[in-house]
């Protein structure tokens, strides 16, 4: 095992051993009860300057979500199950082969307000792996370092009108990319559970 793998499944056990109140939920926004299972992949590359994280563009002609950074993931296909359907999307965006993938574990899961339950999946890919992004889904991809995207300074907090309600999300600028929304939601929660700044 790597280094690495070995620190962050640590962190990771004993980040979820304890409450963690201040993790962002957007369920009170969703229309109706009833919420699709997904998944998406929080791939951590292993780089020796120090590990990133595995982020899409969405290409501007898409239905949902055009032109928002993303992890890559989408919903379950029947008899999937999170880790499975991760993986499996992560082959479909970006070319990776799931025996090149490490997981960790599921996290927190995520309700939005469009009505998906998303699981992030927490997982080590090496450096070098060779990206093959599909077109069709990926507009660009970027990896930015996982230090910068855990340290909750670097998140700002804004707020904006949706459907009568007030509602607040967290957004990042990192370079030519805005990280907002359910993507922003689901790293901000992950650094409530791995304390990587100490």
């Amino acid at each position: 095992m790597s280094d690495l793998f070995d620190h962050l499944a640590d962190l990771y056990a004993r980040g979820h051993a304890r409450e963690a109140p201040d993790l962002i939920i957007d369920h009170r926004h969703a229309e109706g009860d009833r919420q699709t299972p997904a998944a998406v992949l929080i791939a951590v590359v292993d780089k020796p300057a120090g590990p990133s994280v595995l982020l899409t563009q969405r290409p501007r002609g898409m239905r949902d979500h055009p032109g928002q950074v993303a992890l890559p993931g989408g919903k379950l296909e029947p008899g999937e199950d999170a880790v499975e359907a991760a993986l499996r999307e992560a082959g479909e965006e970006l070319g990776i082969r799931a025996e090149d993938v490490r997981v960790i574990g599921a996290t927190d899961l995520y309700l939005t307000g469009t009505g998906f339950a998303v699981t992030p999946v927490l997982a080590v890919v090496p450096d070098g792996l060779a990206i093959e992004p599909d077109p069709r889904e990926v507009a660009a991809w970027f990896d930015p370092p996982l230090a910068h995207l855990l340290d909750p300074d670097n998140w700002i907090r804004r707020s904006a009108m949706w459907n009568g309600q007030e509602r607040f999300y967290l957004d990042m600028q990192y370079g030519e990319f805005r990280i907002w929304g359910v993507t922003a939601a689901i790293l901000f929660n992950l650094s409530r559970r791995i304390a990587w700044q100490s």
